[in-house]
């Protein structure tokens, strides 16, 4: 359980935080370590991120939050959802988000800054943070769907299917559930196969040219969560999640 690193030319990061891979606010921090040593290691040049269990990601822990005293564990987990984000976007070589399942509120911030995304036949993306009582990664939303669209999901909270996403180009393919992995794999090492020098240097110049600053717009809507929770409107949300009301 946790988050795994498995080290090659073709890095593997693996996210396993049972029943629906919602990370503690150590668990993003966690993650954005595993990313941080693939980066770091010279004989990476793409690294596939995945994850075990039911589905990508589910997002922040609510249950951490509201059994925790004060804010803290809200902080820690803004924070750690910034680290995560950024050591996918920041990482030197691309990053290929294999998505099966629910990828939702924090997973759409891994998916949304990663380089490419393949997703399964039954993937599906989602912003709850609106019934949650919090705001975060519309910024991220933003590069998978069209806008009005984004602004449709962040309203209404509904998800919409991975193979709407391809016809958008936002994600590369959709694959059988069984096939995910190696179809991630596939085009991870297509990419592993050029120089990687060039490589490093397209990752560079692409996150050069991007027209949105993704660290600063997400934090911006942090901002936002930090409001709601000071007038009380984040932590009556979220118990009403945790009470299933």
């Amino acid at each position: 359980m946790g988050v795994r690193l498995h080290s090659g030319a073709v890095a593997e990061v693996i996210i396993e935080f049972p029943p629906v891979n919602a990370l503690p606010a150590e668990g993003w921090h966690t993650l954005a370590r595993a990313l941080g040593t693939a980066a770091a290691d010279p004989r990476t040049r793409a690294v596939v991120l995945a994850a075990d269990g039911r589905g990508f990601c589910a997002g922040v822990d609510i249950k951490e939050m509201q059994r925790t005293e004060g804010h803290e564990a809200l902080l820690a987990a803004n924070r750690g959802c910034a680290a995560a984000f950024a050591a996918v976007y920041e990482c030197p070589v691309p990053v290929i988000a294999a998505v099966h399942g629910f990828c939702l509120g924090g997973g759409v911030g891994l998916a949304g800054n990663a380089d490419l995304v393949i997703a399964s036949d039954d993937a599906v993306f989602g912003l709850p943070e609106v019934d949650r009582g919090a705001l975060g990664a519309a910024t991220h939303l933003a590069r998978l769907v069209p806008h009005q669209l984004m602004r449709t999901m962040v309203y209404t909270c509904r998800t919409v299917p991975a193979r709407d996403l391809v016809r958008f180009g936002t994600v590369l393919e959709v694959v059988p559930d069984r096939g995910l992995r190696a179809a991630a794999r596939r085009v991870a090492a297509e990419i592993a196969a050029k120089d990687p020098v060039v490589i490093r240097a397209a990752k560079a110049s692409l996150n050069g040219i991007d027209p949105m600053d993704v660290k600063r717009s997400y934090r911006f809507e942090q901002g936002f969560t930090f409001e709601l929770n000071l007038n009380g409107a984040g932590d009556r949300a979220r118990q009403r999640f945790v009470e299933g009301r």
